[in-house]
């Protein structure tokens, strides 16, 4: 989409943005009408005492609606620099008023939507991670759902049986199950790995046949043995760990420092992802394998070899996708209880523009797209709460139209590297 007409489509979308606010949502609130957000949340280590937030309902969706409104007359006369940021917190503006409207003469637990959101942002910011490290070598890896859920049964037997059978106690049980997790992942990884990188396989095919071959025994031994075994599905799972003093900061507290071990071990890969693939040696060859192989291997750096590690590096990441589903929430194994979380985290992936901290950004925006389903059926909104499910995939057509900028995979993605 060429730059100036684009500049003027994100003016007129955000006008339509504040358009949409002050008539969609400011008729219905009442003049007297106040909406509350509530901003403590009870927990075993709560978080220092604040004040709820109370809006008056209308003035706030009229002022945030004109708020749009201007940002979007902005843009057409005069532009913004840095657009994508302003189109997203204006979606941001957007999702705070739809809620300022939907609490309207009620109370809404504003900080409880974040932990929900965070915790069911989890498994699919592992899935975008996994994502990033085998396409950032060239290696399209759509088996992550296949290893999360192959990792989330792997990873339950071995916990349950630690502690139900064995004796060793939850804690050594939670540990041991987890690294079977990340072991399944792996091996699961290093087979695609093998077909797609020795054998040339097509990547697509390879990580589809992995995906029927998971859902297909899991399911299998799912019903024919852990049913009649219910020891081995049956394990504790992580419980919340306050980090000191952190974790009393109002809001932020209770989301990001008083959290399961699998939830700081995402946001901690997050971080050390960006890291090893921006600003070590290994992110720059890894980078160069997935956008000029040959070049790469003219320059002296083991195409093959670089690849094998990222995927099995992604397919580990995506086996601790796969213990969240049971360690780190129920604590048992039920069939295809990834529901598809891998194949989101791909999504995340390519609206994250390939990027660590865009996909965990877009992995976010599905979480909240879930939680909002969960909580506003609460409130008894007048809308049926499936529809906000379509919000994430809608964010993610429109990042494919090249609405948000073009998401332009690594060149060599997909295809198989011939030594010369």
């Amino acid at each position: 989409m060429p730059t100036k007409r684009r500049d003027r489509a994100m003016g007129v979308l955000f006008a339509l943005i504040g358009i949409a606010i002050i008539y969609l949502f400011g008729p219905d609130a009442a003049p007297d009408q106040r909406s509350t957000f509530v901003l403590n949340i009870v927990t075993k280590s709560p978080p220092i005492p604040v004040p709820d937030l109370v809006l008056p309902t209308r003035t706030t969706l009229y002022a945030l609606g004109l708020l749009c409104a201007f940002a979007g007359g902005w843009q057409l006369v005069r532009g913004f620099k840095a657009v994508n940021a302003v189109l997203g917190t204006l979606l941001l503006v957007f999702v705070f008023a739809f809620l300022t409207w939907a609490a309207r003469g009620k109370s809404f637990s504003l900080t409880g939507m974040l932990v929900s959101t965070l915790l069911r942002a989890t498994p699919i910011t592992l899935g975008a991670l996994s994502g990033v490290w085998c396409e950032r070598s060239a290696v399209i890896n759509i088996a992550i759902e296949g290893m999360m859920l192959s990792a989330a049964f792997t990873s339950v037997i071995v916990s349950s049986a630690a502690q139900n059978l064995w004796g060793l106690g939850p804690t050594t049980g939670l540990l041991l199950g987890l690294i079977v997790a990340l072991l399944t992942g792996g091996l699961l990884a290093a087979v695609l790995a093998v077909l797609a990188i020795r054998f040339k396989v097509d990547q697509i095919v390879a990580g589809t046949a992995i995906n029927i071959f998971a859902v297909g025994l899991t399911s299998f031994l799912s019903a024919s043995w852990l049913a009649t075994n219910e020891r081995l599905n049956a394990s504790v799972n992580f419980r919340p760990i306050p980090i000191p003093l952190l974790a009393k900061v109002p809001v932020l507290g209770p989301v990001f420092f008083n959290t399961n071990l699998v939830v700081y071990l995402t946001l901690l890969l997050v971080i050390v992802t960006h890291i090893v693939l921006f600003y070590t040696r290994w992110g720059l060859r890894s980078r160069a394998v997935g956008e000029h192989p040959k070049a790469a291997d003219t320059l002296g750096i083991n195409v093959f070899r670089t690849r094998y590690v990222n995927v099995i590096i992604g397919g580990c990441i995506a086996g601790l996708g796969g213990a969240y589903f049971t360690l780190g929430s129920v604590g048992r194994f039920d069939e295809v209880m990834t529901a598809g979380k891998g194949f989101i985290g791909l999504a995340a992936m390519i609206f994250g523009k390939w990027n660590p901290f865009g996909g965990f950004a877009a992995s976010l925006i599905f979480g909240l797209a879930d939680s909002l389903q969960t909580k506003l059926a609460i409130l008894k909104v007048p809308i049926p709460s499936e529809f906000l499910l379509m919000a994430p995939y809608l964010a993610t057509m429109i990042t494919l139209a090249g609405i948000v900028g073009r998401a332009i995979p690594p060149a060599a993605d997909g295809q198989p590297y011939e030594k010369a």
